[in-house]
């Protein structure tokens, strides 16, 4: 007999919008409690492991990896509510600062192909440039030859 409030794997998956395999993934990680079993042994789960799920994949929303997320999840089970929010505030204080290093990464990059960019700009309004054994050229490719990394 099915119950509203339980799932097989593949309907809990269509249900939450991931595969089987992650959901039988999510399980080995922890991240989803261990299903109840039929006689067959199928699994079933609970409309808590929707939940979970749904909580899953707005964290990822956010940018937190898996092992992330299942630090949020230990936090949930905490029963000290201030100690908890400590815990995730200071997850969030660590995500942010990793934000922001890699949000200055993508800047100088910017940076960088927007000066190629002007470069090719002002060969291509001049209409010529040539390397140094006097041959038309790109000057980005020739730039980016002579660049070691």
């Amino acid at each position: 007999m099915k119950s509203s409030d339980t799932y097989q794997v593949g309907e809990l998956a269509a249900k939450s919008g991931v595969t089987p395999d992650t959901l039988r993934y999510y399980e080995r990680l922890r991240l989803l409690p261990p299903p109840q079993r039929t006689s067959g042994g199928f699994r079933v789960y609970t409309a808590h492991a929707l939940d979970r799920l749904r909580f899953i994949r707005q964290s990822q929303t956010l940018g937190l990896t898996l092992h992330e997320i299942g630090a949020l999840v230990s936090f949930q089970t905490r029963a000290d509510g201030l100690g908890r929010c400590r815990e995730v505030r200071d997850l969030l204080r660590l995500k942010l600062a990793d934000f922001e290093t890699r949000l200055a990464e993508l800047q100088d990059f910017r940076n960088t192909l927007s000066g190629y960019l002007a470069e090719c700009e002002r060969t291509l309004s001049t209409g010529s440039a040539s390397n140094a054994d006097d041959e038309p050229c790109c000057p980005v490719i020739e730039t980016l030859k002579a660049e070691r990394p």
